[in-house]
């Protein structure tokens, strides 16, 4: 049996879960999420709780696709209620970021400025060297992230490059400090 899966989902007096033709639908205050459910999962909502099971205790599939879509629920819940949050870092002599409309505009180190598209879900604010986004949907802001990080990497002699907020860099030492020690 699934820990996670077999738990029943709370729900908010300020959300509706609703299930309908293979999918899951949450609504609340911040908005509305969509996800469709794997064969093999079914959904029911009773009494202010939603109860994820499948079919088959036994398989193994089935088994960890009824965790998974019981995590995934909840965290549509908590999205659509409270939101989700990622902050990024921009390190680096004369790296600068910017907001054109929708779109980062990201000068990191390149004969030519970067332009980063943002995803409708997610939105974007800047404080000096921080960049914040802000979503719904974890998915698609974890995604987001992870694209705008790869932009450029931290590199571990001077720690130069985009790096999610919390992340540390471990450093290497340079030329110098290796002739120092031999």
């Amino acid at each position: 049996m699934s820990r996670i899966g077999r738990k029943p989902i709370n729900i908010p007096a300020a959300v509706t879960v609703t299930v309908h033709e293979g999918a899951v639908e949450v609504k609340g205050p911040k908005g509305t999420l969509t996800r469709i459910l794997h064969p093999l999962v079914s959904v029911r909502v009773a009494g202010g709780e939603a109860f994820v099971d499948v079919a088959n205790k036994e398989d193994k599939k089935a088994r960890s696709l009824w965790g998974t879509f019981a995590a995934h629920i909840r965290n549509m819940i908590i999205g659509v209620t409270v939101g989700y949050k990622k902050q990024l870092e921009v390190n680096g002599v004369g790296f600068r970021v910017g907001l054109q409309g929708k779109d980062l505009k990201l000068e990191i180190g390149f004969s030519h400025p970067v332009v980063f598209s943002l995803p409708a879900s997610v939105s974007a604010s800047i404080d000096k060297n921080m960049i914040t986004l802000e979503s719904t949907d974890k998915e698609m802001l974890g995604e987001t992230a992870a694209q705008i990080r790869n932009l450029k990497k931290p590199e571990p002699y001077k720690g130069k490059g985009i790096k999610y907020a919390d992340e540390v860099i471990r450093r290497k030492a340079g030329k110098a400090a290796k002739a120092a020690a031999a």
